[in-house]
């Protein structure tokens, strides 16, 4: 038996590290299509809201417009291209049919997903690291907490990893991945406080915002720049790291009983 262990804990690790290279060398492969889309948005979004319109608004909390936005578009980014990643990745094995290569493998299903979450963790934080990059072109990035900076965009990143694999388990053809980054994830995110504060809004306007969970991640992110925050941070992050946990297990659970492979 300890013989035994050793070898198939080799063959996990060989497969994980396998899934993740994999992941990263499709990001690379493929630039065109997740690098330079979001450094243009990103650039536009700088240029017109913080640059042009930004001059009009003003300060806000003590810093200009430009400053006060850039952690919400990073956060952004970081969250569209993670969910992106894993659902066009995980979708696009089942609809090329190797999929099954991979579920017959002796790697357990908790590993995959594992393995598909970190390749859209990958994405994401290689995504925010460029357009942190185009944010440095127009303004500087001040740091209130280097830890909160990273653990909050870890875990965004890990949480709509996961909600994207969720999203390409239960998808039959491609209008199906298509539809909750559309009609779901572009506006809660855009209605998320990534350009202004909901203290702003009207008191039912301001409950409304509250049930939007990327409001939190949002905020939180924020706090860790500029030391502001619309929510409480302990409750944001329970928030994010009590989703991370939740999708994963159903990930896991539903690769157990085959949902959405071996229909």
């Amino acid at each position: 038996m300890s013989a035994v262990q050793p070898s198939l804990t080799r063959i996990n690790v060989v497969g994980f590290k396998t899934i993740v290279a994999r992941e990263f060398s499709r990001i690379l492969r493929i630039w065109a299509q997740t690098l330079v889309p979001p450094a243009i948005t990103a650039l536009l979004y700088f240029i017109i809201f913080g640059s042009l319109i930004g001059r009009r608004v003003g300060d806000m909390s003590g810093y200009t417009y430009i400053q006060y936005i850039a952690p919400g578009l990073i956060m952004m980014s970081v969250i569209t291209h993670s969910y992106g990643n894993v659902v066009s990745s995980f979708f696009g094995a089942k609809f090329g049919k190797h999929i099954e290569e991979l579920l017959v493998s002796p790697l357990p299903n908790w590993l995959i997903v594992l393995g598909y979450a970190a390749g859209g963790v990958v994405r994401g934080v290689v995504v925010g690291a460029v357009v942190t990059l185009i944010t440095l072109l127009f303004t500087k990035l001040h740091i209130s907490s280097v830890a909160v900076v990273l653990s909050a965009v870890l875990l965004s990143s890990i949480v709509f990893s996961l909600a994207g694999m969720v999203n390409a388990i239960f998808a039959k053809n491609f209008d199906q991945i298509s539809f909750i980054p559309t009609f779901v994830l572009t506006p809660l995110t855009y209605l998320g406080g990534v350009f202004y504060s909901v203290n702003m809004l009207p008191p039912w306007a301001q409950g409304l915002s509250h049930a939007n969970p990327i409001l939190y991640m949002v905020n939180a992110f924020r706090f860790g720049f500029l030391g502001l925050s619309d929510v409480n941070v302990g409750v944001a992050y329970a928030i994010m790291g009590g989703a991370a946990v939740v999708l994963y297990v159903s990930c896991v659970l539903l690769l157990n009983r085959g949902t959405g492979t071996r229909e």
